[in-house]
């Protein structure tokens, strides 16, 4: 049993014996068991971060972090690899201000999720940015696990002899099976407790962004638009 487990416990607990009062005192005691487990020093990304210009967030965003919190367990990884995708990219869903049922949430305003599904088997995961009716994401092509490894490895159907993890969420479909991120997860708002990014407040990491032409495409193949932390193991390649 986990500590969420128990948690939930008091508060069926406290909800029976004195009813309303069980949110302050349930609230005050899941912050405090919360801050063992989520590092004090990692503050939600403000929605300015997003609206900037998407080439500029993509590299922004390598060393942050995501979190996902809708489940019994907090999942938390930091990105270390990045493609960006815009309007006027050949290879972008969006490509032309193409806008579809399956692409829409790429024109809402920065800061939302978009997941869709690719070669019938698989979800990717974007960041959209810039302003609203613009149709620009960032895909997140690899995460380095944190917290939560267990469940990603369950997840992902690792073995118990499958103790490498260097390759858990090193890849957009590999990143969602590990999170379990499916097309429920489309729109979301970054700014929900259950799934945001956040940045570290000291901002004590220290990397070379390096770029590259984007992986597994057939158009706007010239594009150095593909952005990984050097030297991190959990880059897809």
């Amino acid at each position: 049993m986990n500590i969420f487990s128990i948690l939930e416990q008091i508060d069926t607990m406290l909800y029976k014996e004195y009813n309303l009062l069980h949110l302050i005192i349930f609230g005050n005691l899941k912050n405090i068991c919360m801050s063992f487990i989520f590092p004090p020093s990692l503050q939600k990304l403000p929605r300015t971060f997003y609206t900037n210009p998407v080439l500029t967030v993509a590299k922004n965003l390598l060393g942050k972090f995501i979190v996902k919190n809708d489940t019994n367990t907090i999942l938390l990884g930091k990105i270390v690899e990045v493609e960006a995708y815009r309007e006027d990219d050949p290879a972008s869903h969006s490509y032309k201000k193409r806008k579809t049922e399956r692409n829409s949430v790429m024109f809402e305003e920065g800061g939302h999720l978009y997941v869709y599904f690719t070669y019938g088997m698989h979800f990717c995961a974007n960041i959209v940015t810039g302003r609203k009716h613009i149709g620009e994401a960032v895909l997140i092509r690899a995460v380095e696990p944190i917290e939560g490894i267990d469940v990603m490895r369950k997840n992902r159907k690792f073995s118990n002899n499958h103790t490498d993890i260097k390759n858990l969420t090193n890849g957009p479909a590999k990143f969602c099976y590990g999170f379990g991120i499916t097309k429920k997860y489309n729109g979301i708002d970054l700014f929900s407790d259950s799934f945001f990014i956040a940045e570290e407040q000291s901002q004590t990491q220290k990397f070379k962004i390096i770029s590259s032409t984007r992986i597994g495409i057939k158009k706007g193949t010239e594009k150095k638009w593909r952005f990984f932390i050097e030297g991190n193991e959990f880059v897809s390649r």
